[in-house]
């Protein structure tokens, strides 16, 4: 940047002006710069790729409907169970790879005692993939 200092009325009032030339011709040549070299970085060496199918092989896990009656009875995938029954099919369930999905659904009529049971077993046997099932209003 350059100052033009000129001599207006009098030697004591000075105006200062700033020369804007220098920075447009900057801005110029930046500009030619960037439409020079923008298509050189752009260009790439074309390849034609191979075309694959690829589609996740994914196992799903089998899900278990594990419902608690109104008495207290258990129901394994509708088949009626006690608890020590249960506690032999848990155990059965959390050593498969990947472990089932328990989908426990319980009367909302059922002691809490009971759900908490099946819940303590479930744990015991290490079973991690357990889901309460509701219904909505």
């Amino acid at each position: 940047m350059s100052f033009n200092l000129q001599n207006d009325q009098s030697e004591d009032s000075l105006i200062a002006e700033i020369n804007m030339t220098p920075m447009v011709d900057v801005m110029l040549v930046l500009l030619i710069i960037f439409m020079i070299t923008l298509p050189v970085i752009q260009q790439a060496v074309k390849v034609e790729l191979p075309k694959a199918n690829s589609v996740r092989n994914e196992v799903k896990p089998e899900s278990v409907q594990l419902t608690i009656n109104a008495q207290g009875q258990i129901f394994w995938n509708s088949a009626p169970i006690d608890l020590k029954t249960f506690d032999g099919y848990a155990e059965k369930a959390a050593q498969k790879e990947p472990q089932p999905e328990i989908n426990l659904r319980a009367d909302k009529s059922v002691k809490y005692e009971y759900v908490a049971q099946v819940l303590a077993a479930s744990r015991r046997a290490g079973l991690t993939k357990l889901g309460f099932v509701t219904e909505p209003n």
